[in-house]
């Protein structure tokens, strides 16, 4: 079977797209956090989360110092976008080493700045993998509904911890190559440095 690495957050979305693709990829889950502007709640919701998925392994990557550079470095306004595409470009470091083939993401048109056509697009043409969005059609309460089903919805409700460095208003459209430019405003060795750091959990098939 093929294999995929999910972007897991603790929020609603991602652990649906990832239930939609089980049946055809081998899930790895990656979750990028904030420690220590945050606390662990977040990833205790991801643990769980990945329990009641079926999930085996899960990478816990430090991404503060990552989200900072952003911030110091690139327009701020970008901030969402370009660390989506750090996520992503971390999570195709792990798929090199895990042999997969695909990206996975709750992604979907529309429901926050970030994830508008341009927004995407720009994600998109600066990543180098194959990136699945099996939710990008869906409307919230959709993903609601499956979410209740699988037992993820009371896990994941409540607010994501993914805006505390962000801009009050973000971009909401993006050219793909001045995107591209921003991000030469980071070296891409830290990628590597944060995910050396990374804690990998191997959790017990049922």
């Amino acid at each position: 079977m093929e294999k995929g690495v999910a972007l897991l957050s603790g929020g609603i979305d991602s652990p649906v797209a990832i239930h939609l693709l089980q049946q055809r990829l081998e899930i790895i889950a990656a979750h990028f956090h904030q420690l220590p502007l945050t606390d662990g709640k977040e990833i205790t919701k991801v643990k769980e989360l990945c329990q009641v998925l079926g999930v085996h392994k899960l990478y816990l990557i430090p991404f503060t110092p990552v989200l900072k550079e952003l911030v110091s470095k690139c327009r701020h306004q970008d901030y969402y976008v370009l660390g989506k595409i750090m996520m992503m470009r971390c999570a195709q470091l792990i798929a090199q080493k895990e042999n997969a083939q695909f990206l996975i993401t709750g992604e979907n048109l529309g429901q926050v700045s970030s994830q508008t056509l341009s927004n995407l697009t720009s994600i998109t043409k600066n990543v180098n993998m194959e990136i699945l969005r099996p939710l990008l059609t869906y409307d919230k309460q959709e993903i609601i509904d499956v979410a209740r089903k699988l037992g993820t919805y009371e896990i994941s409700k409540g607010p994501e911890i993914c805006n505390l460095l962000g801009p009050k208003n973000p971009a909401t459209k993006s050219e793909p190559a001045r995107i591209n430019h921003e991000l030469k405003n980071i070296d891409m060795k830290i990628l590597h440095e944060e995910l050396a750091k990374a804690e990998i959990i191997v959790f017990n098939k049922k």
